[in-house]
């Protein structure tokens, strides 16, 4: 097992900062160390609190022009889903820790990264205003 591990570890470290891992039918990547792309995924951590990074999220899809807009909120974690441009849209907001957030969003029926990446630059716009 452990050979296993340090085989892992040594294959992310070779692989570079855009390299996709398949491992038992699951995929992951990091890419510039920011974001983990993982199952369609695309994953990044806001050092924002949780109301602020939903509000974003919220004004993102609204940005978009998001059709069939559903919203589910808890208390430390929600989940907005619409579709843009004919492509399903999931948005899921965590809770982390009182100064941050974590936000997944997946496009498409099989996830779409570059989508989604444009989609987390219009979340992080929206947290950089006021």
């Amino acid at each position: 097992m452990k050979r296993y591990f340090v085989f892992f570890i040594a294959l992310i470290l070779l692989s570079g900062c855009g390299a996709a891992i398949n491992l038992k039918g699951k995929v992951a990547s990091i890419s510039s160390g920011k974001f983990l792309y993982q199952d369609g995924n695309l994953i990044t951590e806001y050092k924002s609190d949780i109301d602020t990074v939903w509000s974003a999220c919220e004004k993102t899809m609204n940005d978009l022009r998001a059709s069939e807009t559903q919203k589910e909120r808890k208390i430390s974690s929600g989940v907005i889903k619409g579709v843009v441009q004919d492509e399903k849209v999931t948005i899921t907001v965590q809770y982390v820790s009182l100064t941050l957030t974590s936000v997944s969003v997946f496009v498409g029926v099989a996830g779409n990264n570059i989508a989604s990446r444009l989609i987390h630059d219009k979340i992080a716009v929206y947290l950089a205003k006021p």
